[in-house]
């Protein structure tokens, strides 16, 4: 339920009250100042990723804004220095808000609003700009860059590779997209956040293509891991240093190292990348494969296996617990660290 009007002026953490906010006829807010606050930056998406990145952006001098849904978490983002609120229409003065949601669905929801509850993209200014770091679908991405140009604000997508460790080290890869002028005003952004930002044109859904198409080819190589050391496993090899020989002489990927040592070691702690994310990622790339008549095969045996790891009981785990399902396949399950 929104909040009232006296609750929003008394806990609004913009700095302004309802009384500021002026309604067309079609009831859109807008703001009365030509342009939004510049080095204001808004954040929706406040998981693990979300909540490290949003911290090293405060870190770095920025006034961010955190929307959440819960009045409990705003005491939590305070705590890291952000200012916090449960009223999307506080980010409305925001020079750049930035989403980290896991799904089309849960950011076309918070920028397009539901019912009784408004989206970020009707409170927006003129000039601000929506910056989507969110793994979701080329077309939506294009979906939503058109609906922002309506308005007269940016849309810039930018997908990032790493996990939350590697966004608290501020060691991402940024996959950016979007008009020339707008994606520059993001570059402070992605300097505090990456460690390399590649910059891949201006239709959106270019980056949001290439950061499926990684994502799907790191989850291949998780199954690939997870047969060969369960193969070793199974003959009586040490898969540590199977492992070790593997990635110091024909596979030595950084990606191999870390996942492989995962699954060498059992470790297959609740997930920092879920097995239902991944499955979700896994079929948005096969979607476009089928659109583009390219066939995945390999792709959609990984599916399989994030099916079958779901039915298992699995939806807690990291991705890498694509190890486990290959040893309970082997009948090894017994000898892992499950």
């Amino acid at each position: 339920m929104s909040r009232t009007t006296s609750e929003l002026k008394s806990t609004s953490v913009v700095g302004r009250s309802l009384d500021s906010v002026s309604h067309d006829r079609s009831g859109r807010g807008y703001q009365s100042w030509h342009t939004p606050i510049e080095g204001h930056v808004g954040f929706v998406g406040l998981g693990k990723m979300g909540t490290a990145m949003a911290s090293n952006l405060t870190a770095a001098g920025r006034r961010v804004f955190g929307y959440v849904r819960r009045p409990e978490q705003v005491n939590e983002l305070v705590v890291l220095g952000l200012a916090a609120t449960t009223d999307v229409a506080d980010l409305s003065e925001c020079e750049i808000v930035i989403s980290m949601l896991p799904d089309d669905a849960a950011l076309r929801e918070v920028v397009y609003g539901r019912e009784g509850i408004s989206g970020f993209a009707d409170n927006l200014m003129p000039g601000a700009i929506h910056l989507s770091m969110s793994t979701i679908s080329p077309a939506t991405a294009s979906e939503l860059a058109r609906a922002h140009m309506q308005r007269r604000q940016g849309y810039v997508a930018a997908p990032v590779f790493g996990n939350p460790d590697a966004a608290k080290a501020r060691a991402l890869f940024i996959i950016a997209a979007g008009a020339a002028a707008d994606v520059k005003r993001c570059q402070p952004i992605f300097d505090v956040l990456g460690q390399r930002t590649f910059l891949v044109g201006e239709e959106p859904g270019t980056a949001n293509l290439i950061k499926l198409a990684g994502n799907a080819m790191s989850a291949a190589a998780l199954e690939i891991l997870s047969e060969i050391l369960t193969l070793g496993r199974k003959r009586g090899l040490d898969p540590r240093q199977l492992l070790m020989i593997l990635t110091d002489t024909m596979h030595g990927s950084r990606f191999n190292k870390i996942y492989g040592s995962k699954i060498a070691e059992g470790q297959y702690e609740p997930g920092k990348f879920a097995f239902p994310l991944a499955l979700k990622d896994i079929r948005l790339a096969l979607n476009e494969a089928e659109a583009a008549g390219v066939p995945m095969p390999s792709i959609s045996v990984v599916r399989d296996r994030f099916i079958s790891g779901i039915a298992r009981g699995y939806s807690q785990r990291d991705w890498s617990a694509l190890g486990m399902l290959a040893a309970a396949d082997a009948g090894l399950i017994g000898k892992t660290n499950s």
